[in-house]
């Protein structure tokens, strides 16, 4: 009988939470890294020619752009055929600027958030469908896009347009284009990795495994892939006015507009590994690689990338390094969050 009251009178130990680690060695030593490769970068048209940075702003942008479809694909399942949209609306929203007396180089980011707006309206039209009809009906937003652009005589109308306002001086702008085409891809992978470490990155990623399971479990479904079609929509938009800047115009709205860019970009993200923030980083350079180095060599060119994606899709079914990060647990941009253990307090 003493045993039992004792029992019962003693009080329960009290349930202390355990902590969730959000940043650790691994994430300091990733962005300490990172912020000295991109110092070394920035200083390159001080030391290199402006044909060694000519390469490197495509090098830029497709990083970008392959950052924007795995922020869709890789973490919040949705599978666009159709970036391309915003490509375009980039490239032809910066003539609009630049006619206002914007400076092309400033204007970006304007373009960047106007293009973002105009992504809000149109995801209510495009997440009305699931699954393959999601990714067709992104291909035919892009097309229809495309048409209504190519009935503005003021943005050229089918032929393509040149940028009126642009630094004269030829070094010069091509420093500023570099710049600007670095600074896109630093906010590109940046930004998606501080939104993957974030209350949202949890989020999408439970999206991502299991839609339905995600919001019984209280996550707003709809909200979350809202969000990361616009952010998506917006640094398309940022890539697609650094083409602009860097071409000095746009050829025709079917090249800017062509479905091309989002096969790129998934080829990229394929590449690379889909679902890893370094992935797509990897996935540009090896693209960029095969293009410098394969570019002229006519149809061998076709048969090198198809090679290279048949071989990873079949051996590495991962990506290059996502099969590294699988079985070494490595990461640059480590975006998991770390339970530590912590014991109940003894108070008897």
């Amino acid at each position: 009988m003493t045993a039992q009251t004792t029992a019962v009178d003693s009080p329960a130990a009290p349930f202390v939470p355990p902590a969730v680690l959000r940043g650790d060695r691994a994430a300091v030593l990733g962005l300490t890294g990172t912020f000295l490769v991109l110092g070394v970068m920035a200083s390159l048209p001080y030391v290199v020619d402006n044909g060694v940075t000519t390469q490197l702003v495509k090098l830029c942008y497709l990083i970008a752009l392959a950052s924007m479809w795995n922020l869709l694909a890789g973490y919040a399942g949705m599978v666009s055929m159709g970036q391309q949209a915003f490509i375009g609306l980039g490239a032809y929203t910066l003539f609009v600027v630049n006619d206002h007396g914007i400076n092309v180089y400033a204007g970006t980011l304007v373009v960047s958030a106007v293009v973002a707006l105009i992504a809000w309206p149109v995801s209510y039209i495009a997440f009305r469908l699931r699954g393959g009809y999601f990714a067709v009906g992104t291909w035919v937003i892009a097309e229809v896009v495309r048409l209504i652009v190519v009935r503005f005589d003021s943005l050229g109308a089918a032929s393509g347009r040149n940028i009126t306002t642009i630094t004269a001086e030829p070094v010069l702008r091509q420093a500023y284009t570099y710049w600007l085409a670095l600074a896109v891809m630093a906010a590109a992978v940046l930004g998606t990795y501080l939104a993957l470490r974030s209350r949202l990155g949890l989020d999408l990623q439970a999206i991502r495994d299991d839609e339905t399971a995600a919001g019984s479990l209280g996550v707003n479904v709809t909200r979350g892939k809202r969000i990361i079609y616009i952010a998506a929509a917006g640094g398309c938009a940022a890539a697609g006015a650094v083409i602009c800047v860097n071409s000095l115009g746009v050829a025709s709205p079917s090249q800017i507009f062509g479905v091309q860019y989002t096969a790129l970009m998934i080829f990229m993200v394929v590449i690379g590994g889909i679902g890893t923030v370094e992935g797509p980083v990897i996935g540009a350079l090896v693209y960029f690689l095969l293009d410098k180095y394969f570019a002229q060599s006519g149809v061998w060119y076709l048969v090198v990338i198809g090679a290279a994606a048949i071989a990873v899709s079949l051996y590495l079914p991962r990506g290059l390094w996502g099969t590294l990060a699988h079985r070494t647990g490595f990461a640059i941009f480590p975006v998991t969050h770390k339970v530590l253990q912590t014991a109940r307090r003894d108070e008897a």
